[in-house]
Order: structure tokens, then sequence, then C-alpha cells
């Protein structure tokens, strides 16, 4: 068995914005959604669920409702990438569960920008070649904690991360 590496809480937070992105809990006093009301094609994506779906809390049939909505409006590629999500998760321990909905709680009670400037920062990483991911995590680890706690701070302020590693170069280096 593979063992799974942890990540540094500022990555943990990544990840799990990608997995519950825009997803949110049903406001208080919401109803919930009885099964004949979803259409066909929300009803083959819960089909798994028909016959406890009455005994569901209301507020989790509102979101898994709007869960297979967005699944509906997913691209081939998108549904792809969430099916490789999900398989993540389920391998992961409770333990490293339970960090990840921590970390997302903390995430939830950030203001809307700070949220939106985190969603930004996780795309780009995202999007990066896999080469430099490698190079940012190598450079991750490389740093004292003293730091890494100024780059979070950095992250957290929303200013330059380069100042704040400077003279954390290899030497002979220019920039």
């Amino acid at each position: 068995m593979k063992p799974v590496r942890i990540l540094s809480p500022f990555f943990m937070l990544f990840f799990l914005a990608g997995i519950f992105f825009g997803a949110c809990p049903a406001r208080a006093g919401e109803t919930g959604v009885a099964w004949r009301d979803l259409s066909p094609r929300e009803q083959r994506v819960l089909h798994r669920l028909e016959d406890r779906w009455d005994q569901l809390p209301a507020d989790r049939q509102v979101r898994l409702r709007k869960g297979a909505r967005r699944w509906i409006s997913m691209s081939p590629g998108e549904r792809a990438e969430a099916r490789k999500r999900f398989r993540k998760w389920k391998n992961m321990t409770p333990g490293q569960r339970r960090r990840i909905r921590a970390c997302y709680r903390q995430f939830r009670k950030l203001p809307p920008e700070e949220q939106e400037r985190l969603r930004r920062a996780f795309k780009w990483y995202r999007n990066l070649p896999p080469e430099r991911k490698k190079q940012i995590r190598e450079r991750w680890k490389r740093l004292s904690p003293e730091k890494k706690r100024i780059v979070r701070e950095r992250i957290r302020q929303g200013g330059p991360l380069r100042r704040s590693i400077k003279g954390n170069r290899r030497p002979g280096r220019r920039r």
C-alpha cells in the first residue's frame, strides 16, 4: 500500500476548496425535496438513494439535489476530475478527512473576498505544470518553520511572497 503524503495546511485548504467549491448547507427552516419533485436526470444521478430518500434530513436532500444539478451541468472532463477527487477522498483515513473538514470549516468562516482570493490562488496552483508544482513543494519542505510562518502570514494578507522568503535562495542564484 502506498503511503499517503500529508500536505501542508495551506495546500490542504486548497484541496478542500476544490472538493467543496461552491457547496453550502441548506438554510434553517428549508424544506426537503420529494423524490417525485426531482427531474428524471436528477433521479438518475441520485438513484442509489431512492429507497432511503424520504429518511434523509431536509438539508441533505437539498444539498444532494444541488450536487446532482451541478453534476448534470459538468462536462465529461469535469466529471472525470470529480470522480478522481471522490476516489482520493474515499481512500483517505478518517484522520485526514477530519483535518480536511476542519480546514473547510475555517475556510467558510473567511470573508467572501478572502475565499475568492484563495480560490484564485488554488486555480493558479492547479493549472501549473507538474514540474513547477514539484519545485514549489520541494522549496516549501526546505523552508524553516519561521519562514513558513512568514509565508503563511503573507498569503493571508495577500502580499507578495518573494520578499517573505528572501535569504532562502540557493547560493549563486540571481533574480
